[in-house]
């Protein structure tokens, strides 16, 4: 279905409880893999129970992909951020899965296969969705001369922490950790992390890289506690105050040469449109997006009409949003406009539509929800195909449009429903070896006299410590304070 709009307006997807309807040719290629053919969702299904393979996605997955995935009954499929899908990996395995399929860009593979290596699986096998490098522009700015320069600089203060955007390379923490002591982040924890490593190690320099457009929102973010009173910063973190933070924002340093083609495009042209064309909309940014939607998101945020943060963030917080307008009544309509990819739009219409059958099974009056996708109309390509003759993402493929806005990641894109149907059909009926090319990269190389898997798994483990505690393992909290070897040669 689709309903009438100005020929200018940004792509809308409605979700109502009788279903849903699109404005604009980007919005209705999304829609259009929301209801997949039953008939291919019980083929795959069939297949990775009889063959017991689990799948882990990410959010930003290939939207066919994700509405087949969501169909599917199968008990180990996940589809969330890049920390979580390693945590999920790891319990498929505890659980019986024999085989490990990630969706996904390279380092998310790695990460899968570290983290079960970590955890006594070394023998069960994961593939990633293509024989070529599945690549990530940000994790590439981590491997350039300009952040070894910058790892170096780092290794010059005294008590520097390096904390490193776990969408990198293994080699790339590898090489971190030989010359800073180093903890992985992701969007959804990098905040704490950054505000306990200042709380508990005051004299810290904290170095954050590779992504810049992250690095500036975290300044903006950290310098934008100032205004608030003591009372409202302790309860973000009990330990810190005004001036702790103004000790912070002294000693905070961020990598200026690194971003994400997907969200570089969410510009200024894009942030004015949304301030004139949706002032009563819900606003989400990711912590990636570039300083004018990220600031448009903050002051969204501060009077409670909008969400900074990481994928599982905006996606908690639409669902927080939908909650509270059926539990009170109030409001016909919500507007949200998606500040990050596109692909984030699957998980959220299977959230909101089960939360409006829901209510409308219990005989409350459910709202509409608007799901703003901060795109041009022309941000899509032609397949030929007559089923679907658009899909989301201009020729050039990188899913940007000049006009503004740029919502699906060409890396992401290569994890195909097809080639997902390929593994799993090929898995346990050809050699294992000819599946050799789909195995994550080892990084077998030495790093500093270490494995560079060995000795990358070390930040992602000082992460899983803080996870788990709350505060820096001992053993980083050692690194930072005391001397550090001269590795830099």
């Amino acid at each position: 279905m689709q309903y009438s709009a100005p020929a200018t307006a940004f792509p809308v997807l409605r979700i109502e409880r009788r279903g849903i309807s699109a404005r604009g040719s980007f919005a209705e290629a999304q829609a259009s893999y929301l209801r997949p053919d039953p008939r291919l969702v019980q083929k795959l299904d069939d297949l990775l129970s009889k063959k017991r393979i689990g799948v882990v996605a990410h959010f930003y997955m290939d939207p066919e992909l994700q509405g087949v995935l969501a169909s599917c009954k199968h008990p180990h499929i996940h589809v969330s951020d890049s920390l979580v899908m390693a945590d999920r990996a790891v319990q498929m395995a505890k659980e019986g899965a024999e085989h490990i399929v990630v969706l996904g860009v390279d380092f998310m593979s790695e990460n899968v296969r570290a983290m079960l290596d970590v955890a006594g699986f070394e023998h069960v096998p994961v593939y990633r969705a293509a024989e070529a490098e599945i690549g990530c522009s940000l994790a590439e700015a981590a491997e350039s001369p300009a952040y070894r320069a910058y790892l170096e600089r780092a290794h010059s203060r005294p008590h520097a922490l390096h904390v490193v955007y776990i969408n990198t390379s293994l080699r790339t923490k590898a090489l971190a950790e030989g010359l800073v002591p180093t903890i992985t982040c992701t969007s959804s924890n990098v905040v704490k992390t950054i505000l306990q490593a200042a709380a508990q190690v005051p004299e810290a320099e904290i170095f954050f890289g590779p992504d810049t457009y992250m690095g500036e929102n975290l300044k903006a973010l950290f310098t934008s506690l100032l205004d608030l009173d003591e009372s409202a910063i302790r309860a973000l973190h009990p330990a810190h105050d005004h001036a702790s933070i103004r000790a912070l924002l002294e000693r905070y340093h961020y990598f200026e040469e690194g971003a994400c083609i997907v969200h570089h495009m969410f510009g200024e042209d894009v942030a004015r449109r949304v301030r004139e064309e949706h002032p009563d909309a819900f606003v989400t940014a990711h912590l990636e997006v570039p300083g004018e939607m990220f600031r448009l998101g903050l002051e969204a945020q501060r009077v409670g009409r909008g969400v900074v943060g990481s994928t599982s963030n905006i996606l908690d917080f639409i669902v927080a949003k939908v909650k509270e307008a059926i539990e009170t009544g109030r409001g016909d309509r919500l507007e949200f406009v998606l500040g990050t990819e596109s692909g984030m739009v699957t998980p959220i219409v299977r959230k909101v539509e089960a939360l409006l059958d829901e209510a409308g099974r219990a005989g409350k009056a459910t709202p509409t929800v608007d799901i703003v996708f901060p795109v041009a109309s022309e941000a899509i390509s032609t397949t030929g195909e007559a089923a679907l003759p658009v899909v989301p993402g201009v020729a050039s493929g990188e899913g940007c449009s000049v006009a503004g806005g740029c919502a699906t990641c060409p890396y992401m894109k290569m994890n195909s429903l097809r080639a997902l149907m390929d593994i799993v059909e090929r898995v346990g009926e050809v050699p294992a070896e000819s599946l050799s090319g789909l195995y994550p990269k080892h990084y077998d190389e030495p790093v500093f006299g270490r494995s560079a898997a060995e000795l990358g798994g070390v930040p992602i483990l000082h992460m899983r410590a803080f996870q788990a505690e709350g505060k820096l393992p001992p053993d980083l909290e050692r690194a930072i304070r005391g001397p550090r070897e001269a590795n830099a040669g």
